[in-house]
C-alpha cells in the first residue's frame, strides 16, 4: 500500500483553518411515525428516518438554529436529494439522534453529533406546526419519544457450561429466535436481556437460519460469540416501522472493545506522534498514529502505536484522506481531541458490521 506520513504533527507550526459547517446528511428509508396519543387535536407523531449514504455524499439538508422560531430547524433539502425523495419536510424539528434527545442541547453539539455518525444516522423528528403547538402548552417532547431503541452488541465467552443462553423459536419457522438467559452465567454478564431476540450472529444475520442451522453456527463460533440482540420493546418499535436492524445502530457499552477520546493540549515540541495512512487489516484506507515519543502530549493522552483515527474534534473522518485529515487535526493551532481504536477492536467492529 501506498504510505504517507506527515511529520507536522510532530512539532513545526501549524495554520489555523476556518469553515462553515453546512450539514447535509441524509436518508434512504422513507419516515415512518411513532403512534402515540396527543393531548392537542390535529397535533403531528414523530417520525423516524434512518440516513444512510455513500462516503462522497451528503444527507442532502442543513440544520439550522434560527430567530424567529425555536428548536433545530431542518432548512435546505436538496431538489431530488435521498431527504427530499424519501419525505423530511421543511421546517421539521430534530428531536433524536441515534436515540438521545437533543432539542435541549447547544446547536453545534447536535451539529458534531450528526457528523460523527459517518455515513449512518437515526434521526427522529417533529412538523414544525406540532413542535410550536406542544412548545405553547409546555409539554415535554422526549415523552413523545420511546425510551430506548437501541439494540445490543454482547461479546460472551464460553465457560466450562457453555454460554449461558438457550434458543427457542417456532417450529419450522426460521430466522424468529428468542433467548434464555441463566442467571450469572456468560450471557447474562455480557449484556443479555432475558427474552431478548437474536438478530445476527457474529455479525451475519440469522433470518434465514433453521434452529439446526443455527446450532451448528453457534458451535463454529469456538469459545467466544457476538449477538445482536433486542428486547421485546425494541424489536417490535423496528419491526412495525418495517426498519431493519443493523450493528451499527447498537449500544457498544457491554463490548470489551472501546474507541478511546485523546485530549491533547500542544506543547513545544509538538504533539509528538506521525500521522500515517496505510490499508487496513479490516479492508479498506486508514489513518494510523504511529512513532508516539515518551513523555510528550500524545502519549500523556493515552496514544498506543497502531491506532486508528476515527473521529477528529468529534467528527468522523471517513472518507477523507491523508491531507484532509491532517487539515482537520491542525484546524484548531494549539489543542486537538482525536476519536481512536487499537487495532484488535477495529477488526472486530468490522466483522460485526
Amino acid at each position: 500500500a501506498a504510505m504517507k506520513q506527515t511529520k507536522g504533527l510532530k512539532g513545526d507550526k501549524t495554520s489555523i483553518i476556518k469553515f462553515e459547517f453546512n450539514p447535509k446528511d441524509g436518508i434512504d428509508n422513507p419516515a415512518l411515525t411513532l403512534t402515540e396519543d396527543t393531548e392537542a387535536e390535529g397535533m403531528g407523531e414523530p417520525r423516524f428516518y434512518l440516513l444512510t449514504k455513500e462516503s462522497t455524499e451528503t444527507f442532502g439538508f442543513c440544520l439550522h438554529e434560527e430567530l424567529s422560531c425555536h428548536g433545530h430547524v431542518i432548512r435546505q433539502i436538496e431538489l431530488g436529494g435521498v431527504a427530499q425523495r424519501r419525505g423530511l419536510q421543511d421546517g421539521d424539528r430534530l428531536l433524536q439522534v441515534n436515540g438521545h434527545f437533543v432539542d435541549h442541547m447547544d446547536h453545534q453539539r447536535v451539529v458534531q453529533r450528526i457528523k460523527a455518525s459517518g455515513n449512518q444516522v437515526l434521526l427522529a423528528v417533529l412538523d414544525g406546526d406540532s413542535y410550536e403547538a406542544a412548545k405553547s402548552l409546555g409539554r415535554d417532547l422526549s415523552q413523545m419519544l420511546p425510551a430506548d431503541i437501541h439494540p445490543r452488541l454482547c461479546h460472551i465467552t464460553r465457560d466450562k457450561s457453555g454460554f449461558g443462553f438457550s434458543v427457542s423459536g417456532p417450529e419450522g419457522t426460521k430466522g424468529t429466535f428468542q433467548l434464555s438467559v441463566r442467571q450469572d452465567g456468560p450471557a447474562d454478564r455480557a449484556g443479555v436481556p432475558a427474552g431478548s431476540w437474536l438478530l445476527e450472529l457474529n455479525g451475519d444475520s440469522v433470518k434465514s437460519y433453521s434452529h439446526t442451522q443455527l446450532t451448528k453456527k453457534l458451535k463454529q463460533s469456538g469459545d467466544k460469540v457476538t449477538l445482536l440482540v433486542a428486547s421485546s420493546a425494541v424489536e417490535e418499535f423496528y419491526r412495525l416501522r418495517g426498519l431493519r436492524v443493523t450493528a451499527a445502530l447498537a449500544d457498544p457499552a457491554w463490548l470489551p472493545f472501546k474507541a478511546r477520546e485523546l485530549h491533547m493540549v500542544k506543547g513545544p515540541a509538538g504533539y509528538g506522534f506521525l500521522l500515517k495512512e496505510d490499508d487496513c487489516s479490516s479492508g479498506g484506507i486508514g489513518q494510523f498514529l504511529w512513532d508516539v515519543d515518551v513523555g510528550l502530549p500524545a502519549e500523556q493522552a493515552g496514544m498506543k502505536e497502531g491506532d486508528r483515527v476515527l473521529a477528529v474534534n468529534g467528527e468522523s473522518i471517513e472518507g477523507l484522506d491523508h491531507e484532509q485529515t491532517v487539515q482537520r487535526i491542525r484546524a484548531h493551532e494549539d489543542r486537538v481531541t482525536l476519536l481512536v481504536i487499537d487495532p484488535a477492536g477495529d477488526e472486530f467492529y468490522h466483522s460485526v458490521g
